[in-house]
């Protein structure tokens, strides 16, 4: 079920808060069983057989999270333990992400004839299982209290909010708010506000994005040839849905949290702003970078070692990071191409180097290479991400601009600039510098409806409502 749909919005939604601040109000054990099976409902919609695969998930990490908070003193048996339970949840995301992929590199390396099962993808699977894992490593590392009851272990992994897309929201953070949050009016009304910011920028924004990027990479991946501004035209409209895509799942999901009182931390923090690539990861899809930071770079031996060592950390980290976003080679070719950034910038430190023209290259350099990056990213095969680029240099004997360029820029321009703009920390500075008015709070309440009435009538007369995030 996605967010930006009229179930959701019209049906489901409406009745788990009536549930949860009516029915179930005066006792917090039923609303987290009722918001457990909700949650749990939402994830089987569509497909309720995949539900199976996250109960197992809830099961086994539950149990793992009660031995491991047992046996911890006992260093042999702890890592044991937790070897077992990291061993279960990347063999659960093998199988069904990567299963089919390794067996097709396997037939093609070796000419063999495996028998490759197609096995259908669950929606958000390296998000709740990296979320299932980080609970019992957190028990084990002590930054979290174990959950004896198995449907509180349950809500926290399957919370319908963060579920499908994140942000990866560690156990610390909500331990405490399971058992003992507190639902305000505050709270619940800036939470609604926030997920009516996220929808706008998901159904306005990215979903008209999304139209201008898809003709530009399905002529590439249909073997048209395009001109040098549409390539460059067509990877900018993939850059900015992919940011308001997730960036804006990632609203709704914390302002839906914040009205059932959790507080889930921020995902993303303007990153196209980024003066370097260090500092565009710091800025975007930051659970995803933390959680990469703290479970693997860190163990490894993160920077606190010699300069091969870390180079070597960085190469697992970052392939890894390309991976889990999908089984294809294209992913893998992303990652390490942020490695080789990382390891020049970690080295020659010009990135912290300041200075006003300065200042304006890195950033210059920064948005070149996060634009390519998505360029790959986007690509069906390794092949058409190499035919693009060469297209957008003019490296393929095509034009310079045509007809395709000229229309889509008169027809897109002005919500390109609205999508640039939006992109800039512009509005929230003014926002903070007008707080208090009353006209500022007026017109602020007024644009939510205006925004809020937008998505719904756009989602009722459109159907073309992709969501990138759901493949990973």
């Amino acid at each position: 079920m996605l967010f930006s749909s009229t179930t959701f919005i019209y049906l489901f939604l409406p009745t788990v808060l009536f549930f949860n601040f009516v029915v179930f109000r005066k006792s917090r054990l039923l609303q987290n069983i009722f918001l457990l099976f909700a949650s749990l409902f939402f994830y089987a919609w569509g497909e309720p057989k995949i539900v199976l695969v996250m109960i197992a998930s809830i099961i086994v990490n539950w149990f793992f999270g009660l031995v491991i908070s047992k046996k911890r003193e006992d260093k042999s048996l702890s890592h044991l333990i937790i070897a077992l339970d990291v061993s279960f949840n990347l063999g659960l995301l093998f199988v069904f992400k990567y299963l089919t992929f390794t067996g097709n590199i396997i037939n093609g390396l070796a000419g063999g004839h495996l028998s490759v099962p197609e096995i259908a993808l669950p929606i958000g699977i390296s998000f709740f299982t990296f979320q299932a894992m980080s609970y019992v490593l957190d028990v084990y590392r002590q930054k979290g209290a174990v959950q004896t009851n198995i449907l509180y272990v349950g809500l926290y992994i399957s919370f319908f909010p963060q579920l499908i897309a994140g942000p990866i929201v560690r156990y610390e953070t909500i331990a405490d708010e399971i058992k003992n949050r507190k639902e305000t009016l505050d709270d619940f009304f800036n939470g609604f506000a926030r997920f009516v910011v996220g929808l706008a920028k998901k159904v306005l924004l990215a979903n008209s994005f999304a139209v201008l990027a898809d003709q530009a990479f399905n002529a590439v991946a249909g073997g048209d040839s395009i001109s040098v501004m549409f390539g460059w035209l067509g990877a900018l409209g993939y850059t900015l849905q992919i940011f308001f895509d997730f960036s804006g799942y990632s609203d709704m999901a914390i302002g839906l949290g914040r009205m059932f009182g959790f507080h889930f931390l921020e995902n993303f923090n303007y990153p196209y702003i980024s003066r370097s690539i260090t500092e565009f990861w710091h800025r975007w899809h930051i659970s995803l970078g933390t959680w990469f930071r703290d479970y693997l770079y860190f163990p490894l031996g993160g920077s606190r070692c010699g300069k091969m060592r870390n180079i070597f950390n960085l190469l697992v980290v970052w392939s890894l990071t390309g991976l889990w976003h999908g089984a294809n080679f294209t992913f893998i070719i992303w990652g390490l191409l942020y490695f080789v950034l990382l390891v020049i910038e970690k080295f020659t430190k010009i990135h912290k180097k300041s200075g006003k023209v300065l200042n304006v290259f890195q950033w210059l350099y920064t948005i070149f290479f996060v634009v390519l990056g998505w360029v790959v990213f986007r690509s069906e095969s390794i092949g058409d991400a190499l035919i693009y680029l060469r297209s957008m240099f003019g490296l393929a004997g095509n034009a310079f601009a045509d007809g395709m360029f000229t229309g889509w820029l008169t027809q897109d321009l002005i919500l390109l600039v609205i999508g640039v703009v939006l992109s800039t920390p512009l509005f929230r500075i003014l926002s903070e510098k007008t707080n208090g008015s009353d006209v500022v709070g007026f017109l602020k309440a007024a644009g939510l409806i205006v925004l809020f009435v937008l998505s719904v009538a756009s989602l009722v007369s459109n159907s073309y409502n992709p969501f990138i995030y759901f493949n990973f």
